[in-house]
Formats: C-alpha cells, structure tokens, sequence
C-alpha cells in the first residue's frame, strides 16, 4: 500500500481530514494500520475551552463541501495561520505540527502559551479553584493585571467551565462580566487533555496581535482561516463583545480587504461568518471567491425557544 491510499483508507474510516490523516499515517506501525490508526486518534487533544461560534460542530459540513482543508494545499511547504484563534477547533482538528495561532484577546493568549511552556504549574493552580457561586464571582472580581501568567491562565479556564454557558463576554472597559452558570459537576482541570494540548503546542507560535500583522509573514501557498466576531443577523443580536474593541462595518470591511490580499498573494482563504445581507454583499462578486451556506446550532440563548438550527456562511477562495 503506498501513502497515498493508506492515508485515503484512514480518512475514511475515521472521518478526519486529510492533512491529520496524514500524520497518522507517518506514525502508525502500517502492518496493522487501522488499528494503530485508531489508538493515535483517541489520543488526539480537543479544545481547551467551550467557545461560543467554535467550529467543532461543523466541520464535518465543511469537509463534505470538499472545501476544507483546501485540496492543494500542502502542509510541508505552506504555513497554517489562525487568526482569531478562540478555542481553536480548526487547529485542533488539523493539528499540523508547526502553525501560526493570534487573537487580540490577551488573557487567550496568555493561557495558551501558559499550557505550552508551563503546562504542570497550570495543573495545579486550576486544582485550588472551587466551584461556587460565591467564589465565581470572587475570582471574576480579579484583576488580571496583577496576576501571574499562570493564574491569568488558571483563572480564564476556571471561569471558562463554571461560567454561564461557556460564554466570554467583556464589558466596554473589557472586564469579563459573564454570570455564574448553574453546572452540577463542571470539570475545571482536565489534566490528560492539557497535557495532550502542551505537547501539540510545542513548535506553534502564539501571538497577542491584530489579525492583519499575519501580512508580514504569509507567503504564497499558505492556508489561513478566519473565524471573526460575526455581523449581526439583526439589531437585537450584537453580541461582538469577545474583546471590548467592536467589530462591525468598517471592521468587516477592512477583513474583507485582507481577504482580497491574501487572495492576490496566492494564499488559500477560509472565512466564517454570519449569513447576514452584509456579509454575503461584501464578498460577492469576485473572481474565485464562494460563499457557501453551512447550518449550524444556536445556544447561546437564555431561553430554549430562541435556540436552534441558523445558517452560516463559509467563504474560500479556492
């Protein structure tokens, strides 16, 4: 069997993406392929973080649109980039060894980096927190600013698991101001998975930066993927506060112009967004660029009624 149809034969039977089935392949012991391939894949690391918008549940969707990740796009030679990384489903699902991870939220940042560089000291802070209302709110009360990297760390995992509904929200002075959810036995300190996390981590760069210092570094054949803050569907749903700048017209513009760059430089674009008349407005008519229609699952609402299926859109250049 040569590479190519062992890596197509774990694709399939797993359900992954071609750029992870890859790697699967260059570890398993190829005479008893599916089953090593089955015990690599159960150890594979998941988010960190419940993420409201995170893409784990449609990226099923997105590869049977045969958009992703982008046929030719290679990963020995092209670079990954994910800007606005948020709990990073893409890049835990592609899991390339080497990749470039940004978000403008510090705290985000900083505890990413804190489960690369100091992943067991993370452990046992998070192992000291107590899930309380009383010492939620306590803990939310903090100032960041006077807290080590790994109690920043500790404390946005912590108020990531026991908040409501996994929802991070700033106010316009940027204090995280989500209430306390009503969990019965939320696990805080997932200690095998954070493990798994620093490990997959080790040779990825991961940057406190605005999404646009990435032109300094893509070249042609790059592959980036943008999950922004979505436009608003309607003038009731502005929830765009994952950091206390805003992101709305002009912003979306300015991305959408990005998009074009990187379009010119010969990179591979992905980009989510809200299935809003704006948004489908400002990428359509242009050469080589699609929007395409995914569904996915809205829960973020407090009552049960106003959650369910929406539409979103996927937009590539390829």
């Amino acid at each position: 069997m040569n590479a190519l149809e062992g890596v197509r034969k774990i694709q399939q039977n797993y359900d992954i993406n071609a750029i992870y089935a890859r790697r699967v392949f260059s570890l398993v012991d190829k005479n008893n392929l599916l089953l090593d391939a089955a015990k690599i894949i159960s150890e594979k690391p998941k988010p960190f973080i419940k993420w409201v918008g995170g893409k784990r549940q449609l990226l099923s969707q997105f590869r049977k649109l045969n958009l992703y990740p982008p046929e030719k796009f290679n990963i020995d030679t092209g670079n990954y980039f994910e800007p606005f990384v948020g709990g990073g489903a893409v890049f835990f699902d592609l899991l390339p060894e080497k990749a470039h991870l940004s978000d403008l939220n510090g705290e985000l940042v900083t505890t990413y980096n804190v489960i690369k560089n100091d992943v067991e000291n993370l452990i046992k802070s998070l192992k000291k927190h107590k899930v309380t209302k009383e010492y939620f709110l306590k803990i939310r009360e903090q100032n960041p600013e006077n807290l080590s990297d790994v109690s920043i760390a500790a404390r946005f995992i912590y108020l990531n698991r026991t908040c409501f509904n996994g929802m991070y929200r700033v106010n316009s002075k940027g204090k995280f101001n989500v209430p306390y959810g009503k969990h019965n036995n939320p696990l805080v300190c997932d200690e095998t998975n954070l493990r798994k996390v620093s490990k997959a981590l080790q040779k990825v760069q991961i940057k406190h930066q605005d999404y646009k210092a990435i032109l300094k570094h893509v070249k042609k054949g790059d592959f980036i993927y943008f999950d922004p803050p979505y436009y608003p569907v309607s003038k009731t749903s502005t929830f765009t506060a994952y950091t206390k700048e805003s992101f709305l017209d002009k912003e979306q513009l300015e991305l959408r112009d990005t998009f074009l760059e990187l379009q010119k430089r010969g990179c591979f674009v992905m980009l989510s967004n809200s299935d809003s008349g704006f948004i489908n407005k400002i990428y359509s008519g242009y050469k080589g660029i699609s929007i395409n229609k995914v569904e996915a699952g809205r829960a973020i609402n407090s009552k049960g009624s106003g959650r369910g299926k929406i539409t979103e859109v996927l937009i590539t250049n390829y």
